[in-house]
């Protein structure tokens, strides 16, 4: 039993290590790629070294505050304690937005696949199915959600180390009954150049791939209910490096090498059925759509887990309705599941009845979230290293590199993509229009933040989510 906040410890070690692994799996990572790799070519490697960098910084800051206080808020807690109510509350209302939206694109996605192969059900109905589904099982007890996460996460994992085996094999010429002739590490530079459309491709592709690497800090939240949560958050900080080196750059790197990066079927079939398809290998893209579900469904199981925790973290802390943070006998907090759900239902039904606008407003509003968030967890942990170290420092298992260099170069780094996202003037879901829409909805929750903060000035937080930090002062 997690202290004081009536969730229970349901989640086992290998629940856990599974889904630190499949965090950082999305299903965009499938479907996402072919145009990163048609924006820049072989360069769409440095792309995602870049982002792949990025990500392991802040999952450092964040392993080191969350190391020292497991809470089912993760960084949404964290910014409470270290900057201030108002930025707790922001944060997590923003980050519980993004996901019940991504449950919204996801259903859909998965319906799509589903109605291919079973067209009598008509692909609103499969998405239906798919959710509800879901729900019932985050309903029924956190166990119930690690369990279909660790199976889940495992089909993505061995199918990506399969793919990875089976392409190093064909590049190396040792794959018997495939058509290697395509596969050579020569594809990397033979058309084009390694940067066929100039180095400025790789901050484009960086655009294209950023976003999905959203829900590798899943883990950390996910460690409040697990049996030993200082122990999971260390683990899972100290191996994102070779997760996103093994299935984002191990990946690619065999996409691109397979097959030259400007072959029309990367774009026509997506880049890893092309692949696959370039060896001869039969029933490629059904093997693949069976990936891809398994993705999508393991995106909507965390998902659904993801905002409801967040949900349950605002109203324990009093920023959400008081029935958000009430759990069941299993430790299971059915309102703020139920109250995710619903408005993923909300969007879903967006997304069929007015795609071009509202769900499409809903979509690009929530793009940037990712890049606010990291943004929101390097401020923090700039604050609360010197708290932890004066209060707790024995608490100080994870340790972010070089503090405080690192974090501010993160933090440039950041700023310095959305600002690059600026100049993107391309589509309905440009970047530009994605970063000035999600600023919008940003500003909004913070002047719903600050006004909730000027009315109930003086009130007492109802339960710390960050213990080591009680006695100072919120900003």
């Amino acid at each position: 039993m997690t202290p004081g906040s009536g969730l229970q410890a349901g989640l086992k070690n290998r629940h856990l290590s599974m889904i630190a692994i499949g965090g950082v799996i999305g299903a965009g990572l499938f479907v996402g790629s072919s145009s990163g790799i048609a924006t820049a070519g072989p360069g769409i490697l440095l792309s995602y070294a870049l982002v792949g960098t990025l990500v392991v910084l802040v999952m450092r800051m964040l392993g080191e505050m969350s190391a020292a206080n497991p809470t089912s808020g993760s960084f949404s807690a964290h910014a409470d304690r270290a900057l201030g109510r108002w930025a707790g509350f922001s944060i997590g209302w923003l980050y519980w937005f993004f996901w019940v939206v991504v449950l919204a694109v996801e259903a859909t996605a998965g319906a799509k696949i589903l109605e291919g192969w079973i067209p009598a059900v008509p692909q609103w109905g499969w998405a239906l199915i798919v959710m509800a589904v879901l729900t019932a099982t985050n309903l029924v007890s956190v166990g119930s959600y690690g369990e279909f996460e660790f199976w889940f996460a495992g089909i993505k994992v061995v199918a990506i180390g399969a793919f990875i085996v089976v392409g190093l094999l064909a590049i190396f010429g040792v794959l018997p009954g495939v058509h290697a002739d395509k596969a050579t590490f020569s594809n990397l530079t033979s058309h084009g150049g390694f940067l066929p459309n100039g180095p400025g491709a790789i901050l484009t592709g960086v655009l294209l791939v950023v976003f999905s690497f959203m829900g590798s800090e899943i883990a950390t939240l996910a460690a409040g209910e697990s049996e030993d949560p200082q122990r999971a958050v260390t683990k899972s900080t100290n191996s994102i490096i070779w997760r996103i080196g093994v299935f984002y750059l191990g990946s690619i790197l065999v996409v691109v090498s397979l097959l030259p990066w400007n072959d029309p079927s990367i774009a026509k079939d997506g880049s890893y059925v092309a692949a696959l398809n370039s060896l001869g290998i039969a029933h490629a893209g059904e093997i693949m759509n069976f990936i891809v579900l398994t993705s999508v469904l393991s995106c909507l199981n965390s998902g659904l887990y993801t905002a409801s925790r967040m949900a349950f973290s605002l109203g324990q802390r009093g920023d959400a309705p008081k029935a958000f943070a009430r759990t069941t006998s299993r430790g299971v907090p059915m309102a703020a599941i139920l109250a995710s759900v619903v408005f993923g239902f909300v969007a879903v039904f967006f997304n069929y009845e007015y795609p071009k606008t509202i769900f499409l407003f809903l979509v690009n509003s929530s793009g940037a979230v990712a890049l606010f968030v990291w943004l929101a967890i390097c401020a923090s942990q700039l604050r609360m290293r010197k708290i932890i170290q004066r209060e707790a420092p024995e608490k100080l298992v994870v340790k972010m590199w070089l503090y405080p260099y690192l974090t501010w170069a993160t933090i440039g780094l950041i700023v310095f993509v959305l600002g690059y996202m600026l100049t993107d003037t391309k589509g309905e879901s440009s970047g530009r229009t994605t970063v000035l829409l999600s600023l919008l909805v940003a500003a909004i929750v913070l002047v719903v933040a600050f006004v909730k903060q000027k009315v109930t000035a003086g009130r007492p937080t109802e339960a710390p989510a960050v213990e080591v930090n009680d006695k100072v002062p919120t900003a």
